[in-house]
């Protein structure tokens, strides 16, 4: 059962050597630790942030966040401005270098919270290191002779602020050298740091009369850092001063806990040991009792914690990148659920636990109770459809591995390619084996497959890439198109393309041209570039497409229908009026239909990428399952109330805190500048978006979903219409709806339905009858393989031609003779004259089983010598070749196997 507080109080006051001494260290819970945290450096001026997503906004450096510092790195580099000089967090932080050590020892986890206080340019080592001390002897009680601070061996300044401001003992401040007390990162800012240690007592240590800090013993565990930025690194070893010098502080509040608690590891702490009590009342095994369970227990019990966080924050089991972290340590604790005989699918009943335990601090997680839920059952769904098939091909595998006990990287690749069994998964059940896998075999596999993947997507180097040294230091172009399609004034042209270079003027066929305002939108977030006209005193051009650059030009692709155009001309410009209404219908609805997604299928579903054109929108969003046809349809039907509704479409440019504000979303891991367009449909709908847009829904006529499916891992595709292009759908849809009637003789449509009913049951009969007829066909063949039949006393063998039949045919006559004959042994094949091709189709009854007989390794034997390969179960197996005038060669060898 689940432990009390009471109970776990009463094992700290039994346990803790320090709470024996000190009677002011009181017992105190993580989350409360967590809120004192906080609300001490909220005392001392400083922003409660917090905690940022574990996925990287604007970082493509890391796969997940991985420190308590990690999201602030943009506010210490100066690249953005801290909304206060004084910072303090408790950040969710993922680490997975080490994964297949967790649960293998009490100390490794993938999940860990970290409290830090940070200070941009404002206070600095006084009031960091006496904050410090305050926090652990003043607000937490720990009493001072258990605590030791360590400072860089040079910086004196840190030694004397322990001794003379907190009244450190000179003995008790540990001067170590830079690979433990001096924080950098190659080039750039970097600084000396101060760690405190906390004694947990001589029964932890080594024995040693000089243990101290920095002596590997388990005496002396570090629970917090505090790294004074002060120096920048030129790369060369040169530093300097740095003129806003920052603080960056880092502790692990399970660590925290440990002390405060009076346990050993993470495990022990009051809202981890809930989890892992549960997993020990489901399991029906004693934590402590069996190394083997433990290992699993710990597991499950960090691996849990993991998911659920990884999930709220918007991460969905796939096959690459942090999508692949979570798929794995979920199948690693859905393994070990097993190995301890957890009946069913578990993961997404004990989120529960994981979410009632930490919701006070991260409230989404109640909110998204559901949704996580959904996602981890899925993710158990399939794999155990993958460890069933998985297990069976790789304990074949394993059989077949000689002295050598080593996989090869081809079979290992072929488990991972063609099964989806994790490689991680493969070199964890090896390595209990006793077997070694091909590691670098594999690594080449799977390169070679990556490039074959490359190349099938083509090696265009992308419109951009054309472009960029033609544009490069070009002044961002004025785009006036929100508000006038055609220009009621004459602009200029400010440059030309030419054959893809720069040119001075173009008289004839195709080129690019640069205005210095227009009203063309230019290919971005999702919408499509405008075609229209360019016209100058001496020239008309058509535009083709409009595209933009990264720094913001916008260059218009022409065709030049008559005269010279040169740069310096005059120039109006109009967009083709027709195109952008539709083009603009589709880009609202969009938004609605974003909404409409998060109000049928929950506040998960977040945009990941999207296509707008006259023709269709497309959107693509995150989302783990297929949708039903009646989420479809609430979906449709949402988006046409707020269409008929008529809302009042609204754009501001506004800074991104006050669109936030608004309710505005914002597409993940785009970057913004200091002003942003919000765009707001009424009530229903705010997004930062730089597109073209309705004035009114109600202009978007009407919408219709066409189509949708997966395109990746959670990802899901919505293909829809609107306005003119609905009419258009229903007239080909009622066309086709009449040439299905004309073609099944239905008089009309109404007629349809009937009619089709009718042909489904002709057919439906018509298969019975040929079932039917294939049985007889069948007892025909099994006949004449009879009289072909012969005994030697074990077995009854057969080695017959099956002339054309196919491997459905074959496997049935087998099936029929394996019930009248139970010690059959039969290898029936059929020879495809054209191709050459073989295919073998082995069985063996009941009797012939138990009696050692194999179809799938007299097929593994008898494969190769026709130039083939297969295999299967003891009681059926197939297999193929491409070497007919070696049967002969191989039917002796299956009477020599079996004689």
């Amino acid at each position: 059962m689940i432990k009390s507080f009471d109970i776990i109080k009463k094992k700290y006051r039994k346990n803790c050597d320090c709470h024996r001494r000190f009677n002011r260290m009181q017992y105190t819970g993580l989350n409360e630790l967590r809120e004192m945290f906080l609300s001490f450096f909220e005392s001392k001026g400083h922003l409660r942030l917090k905690s940022f997503s574990l996925i990287p906004e604007n970082d493509k450096s890391l796969l997940l966040i991985n420190a308590g510092m990690s999201p602030l790195k943009s506010y210490f580099t100066g690249a953005e401005e801290p909304p206060r000089s004084r910072v303090t967090t408790c950040q969710k932080c993922i680490r997975t270098p080490d994964i297949d050590r967790v649960g293998k020892t009490a100390r490794h986890g993938t999940y860990f919270e970290m409290l830090g206080n940070f200070s941009f340019g404002d206070y600095f080592k006084d009031d960091a290191i006496a904050w410090a001390w305050e926090f652990l002897t003043k607000v937490l009680g720990i009493p001072e002779n258990l605590l030791w601070p360590s400072v860089y061996k040079d910086d004196d300044e840190a030694y004397a602020i322990w001794r003379d401001k907190c009244g450190v003992p000179e003995e008790r401040i540990v001067r170590l050298g830079k690979e433990d007390n001096f924080w950098e990162h190659g080039s750039g800012p970097c600084g000396p740091c101060s760690e405190i240690y906390f004694d947990r007592g001589p029964k932890y240590g080594c024995g040693s009369p000089d243990c101290r800090p920095g002596c590997d013993c388990d005496r002396f565990m570090e629970i917090w850092n505090v790294v004074f930025s002060q120096f920048n690194n030129d790369g060369a070893g040169n530093y300097t001063e740095l003129k806003q010098k920052n603080i960056d502080t880092g502790m692990g509040l399970e660590r925290l806990a440990c002390v405060m608690q009076g346990v050993d590891n993470l495990f022990e702490v009051d809202t981890v040991r809930r989890i892992l009590d549960h997993v020990c009342e489901i399991s029906g095994k004693k934590y402590g009792s069996a190394h083997e369970n433990d290992v699993a227990i710990r597991v499950i019990t960090d691996h849990i914690r993991s998911s659920v966080f990884l999930i709220s924050d918007g991460v969905i089991p796939s096959n690459e990148g942090r999508g692949y972290v979570l798929r794995r340590i979920i199948r690693r604790a859905a393994r070990f659920g097993k190995l301890i005989e957890i009946k069913g699918r578990f993961l997404y009943e004990l989120c529960d636990l994981v979410i009632n335990e930490n919701k006070r601090a991260y409230p989404e997680l109640a909110e998204k109770r559901d949704y996580i839920k959904r996602v981890l059952k899925a993710e158990e769904e399939r794999f155990e459809q993958t460890l069933d098939g998985g297990l069976i091909i790789l304990k074949s595998m394993l059989d077949g591995i000689g002295a050598e006990k080593k996989l090869s990287g081809e079979n290992a690749f072929k488990l991972y390619d063609t099964y989806g069994f994790p490689i991680d998964l493969t070199k964890e059940l090896c390595r209990e084996s006793g077997i070694d896998i091909d590691e670098n075999g594999f690594v080449l596999l799977m390169k070679e497959q990556k490039e074959r993947a490359r190349a099938a997507r083509g090696g265009a180097a992308g419109w951009e890439g054309t472009n960029a040294t033609f544009t490069a230091g070009m002044e961002k172009t004025d785009f006036v198109g929100y508000d006038a399609l055609k220009l009621s004034y004459k602009t200029r042209v400010a440059a030309i393309l030419s054959d893809g270079e720069p040119a001075e003027a173009i008289s004839e066929g195709e080129g690019a041209v640069i205005l210095e305002a227009t009203p063309f939108y230019g290919e971005s977030g999702g919408q499509v570039g405008d075609t229209g006209t360019i016209t100058t005193p001496t020239a008309k051009l058509l535009v083709t497409d409009t595209k933009k650059t990264k720094n913001g030009v916008i260059i218009h692709h022409v065709t030049i229908e008559k005269g010279v155009v040169s740069v310096g001309d005059e120039a109006l410009a109009a967009v083709c009026t027709e195109r952008r209404d539709a083009i603009r219908r589709n880009h609202s609805a969009v938004h609605l239909l974003h909404a409409a997604l998060r109000s049928v299928l929950g506040t998960h579903v977040e945009q990941a990428g999207s296509l707008v054109d006259e023709h269709r929108l497309r959107f693509d969003f995150k989302h783990f399952t297929a949708m039903t046809p009646d989420e479809i349809e609430k979906t449709e039907n949402i988006v046409n109330k707020n269409i008929l509704a008529g809302l009042a479409i609204t754009t501001m440019e506004t800074d991104p805190e006050t669109a936030k504000k608004h309710g505005a979303m914002a597409l993940f891991g785009e970057k913004y500048g200091k002003v942003v367009r919000m765009v707001k449909m009424g009530d229903v709908s705010a997004e930062l978006c730089g597109g073209t847009h309705l004035d009114n829904t109600a202009k978007a006529g009407l919408f219709k979903i066409v189509s949708e499916a997966g395109i990746a891992a959670g990802i899901r595709r919505i293909e829809a219409v609107t306005g003119e292009n609905v009419l258009r759908l229903i007239a080909e849809e009622k066309s086709e709806i009449a040439e299905a009637a004309k073609i099944l003789k239905a008089n009309s449509s109404a007629e349809l339905v009937k009619r089709a009913q009718s042909v489904a049951a002709e057919l439906s009969e018509a298969k019975k009858e040929i079932e039917a007829l294939s049985v007889k066909l069948a007892a025909v063949s099994v006949s004449a393989y009879e009289a072909q039949l012969s005994d030697n006393g074990k077995f009854a063998l057969l080695f017959a031609d099956a002339g054309n039949d196919s491997t459905d045919r074959m496997r049935s006559s087998l099936d029929m003779l394996k019930d009248r004959h139970s010690s059959l042994v039969a290898v029936l094949y059929s020879v495809s004259p054209e191709e050459s091709k073989i295919q073998f189709v082995a069985g063996c009854g009941k009797d012939a089983v138990k009696n050692g007989a194999h179809a799938g390794n007299i097929l593994k034997k008898l494969s190769p010598i026709v130039g083939g390969g297969g295999g299967g179960r003891p009681d059926s197996a197939a297999s193929g070749g491409k070497l007919p005038e070696k049967l002969p060669d191989a039917k002796k060898e299956f009477f020599s196997i079996l004689g």
